[in-house]
């Protein structure tokens, strides 16, 4: 089984305008309300792609609710912790000439709620894989992703880690069976530009010797690269298509790579992963089954 974490789910209310002028009245176009957060995007993504679940987390008040219950309407198993106070953050995202957020807090998250959450992780057994994704609340201490890792570590559990830079880098001693920064994070984490495939694929090889398996660097426009646990470099272009969306297409290329994943083929999992992430980022929201398949058509072609 597959365990996706999310430590700050959202509400997403996307409002859709053709202009926005600050400091006085705008009207929508269209709205839209999805629930998300960087691990649940991917288990909602796997779904689509045909492979199950189990989103964990945290949770808290009304819109706590209302996440469960619609990640749960999608087709995702949920085990999420409960928390007893605040509410589930919401996000608002406005999509106009240019994409504007404004991103909450989230509740707080004590150490009994922590715990709740280890007790849940107890649970996976050999064979599983665990997400890791996105950021870390306030609330939370900083090196919760080292915690997780150091009390699973030892059993036959592939852990996938989407962070950034020290959060990322604390877990390396683990083994991950796959990381994935993106450009961006990967220069911030080297200190330095990366110009050419050549320093990239170098940088990526510095972090497989820090630990990592396989890492996979995606690029946006300058499609991706995956150094694989055997030590050979793949390389994919950007899929073609209009850009409308850049929240959740790299949760979506780390749930493609999964599901390409399962048999140890790994040019074919960068393959679907690319799709995967390009289908999102031509969608309003996260890309369909039927969207990264017609992707995976075209990519062939």
């Amino acid at each position: 089984m597959i365990y996706t974490v999310t430590f700050n789910p959202a509400v997403d209310y996307a409002v859709f305008c053709g202009s926005l002028r600050a400091g006085g009245v705008n009207r929508a176009e269209n709205e839209k309300i999805s629930f998300g957060g960087k691990g649940i995007n991917v288990s909602l993504v796997l779904n689509e792609l045909g492979v199950k679940s189990t989103a964990l987390g945290f949770v808290a008040g009304f819109t706590g609710e209302a996440i469960e219950k619609g990640v749960a309407g999608a087709g995702v198993h949920t085990d999420f912790v409960h928390l007893k106070s605040g509410f589930s953050r919401i996000n608002v995202k406005i999509k106009s000439s240019e994409e504007t957020e404004l991103n909450g807090n989230g509740p707080v998250i004590g150490e009994e709620d922590i715990s709740e959450l280890f007790q849940r992780l107890s649970r996976l057994s050999d064979g599983d894989m665990l997400v890791l994704a996105g950021s870390v609340p306030k609330s939370l201490p900083a090196d919760i992703y080292e915690r997780i890792l150091g009390r699973l570590s030892g059993r036959s559990i592939k852990f996938v880690v989407d962070a950034q830079k020290d959060l990322l880098l604390n877990t390396l001693k683990y083994k991950p069976f796959l990381i994935k920064p993106n450009l961006c994070e990967l220069e911030e984490i080297f200190g330095a530009t990366l110009g050419s495939r050549g320093e990239i694929a170098d940088c990526a090889k510095k972090l497989q010797e820090m630990g990592a398996e396989n890492v996979l660097v995606s690029m946006a426009g300058d499609g991706a690269i995956l150094l694989d646990e055997n030590g050979k470099l793949h390389t994919a272009a950007a899929c073609r298509g209009q850009v409308r969306n850049s929240v959740g297409a790299g949760d979506s290329m780390v749930a493609g790579f999964i599901a390409g994943a399962q048999d140890g083929d790994y040019e074919y999992a960068l393959r679907i992963g690319t799709c995967a992430g390009g289908a999102t980022a031509f969608s309003d929201g996260l890309a369909t089954g039927e969207e990264i398949r017609l992707q995976l058509k075209a990519y062939g072609e």
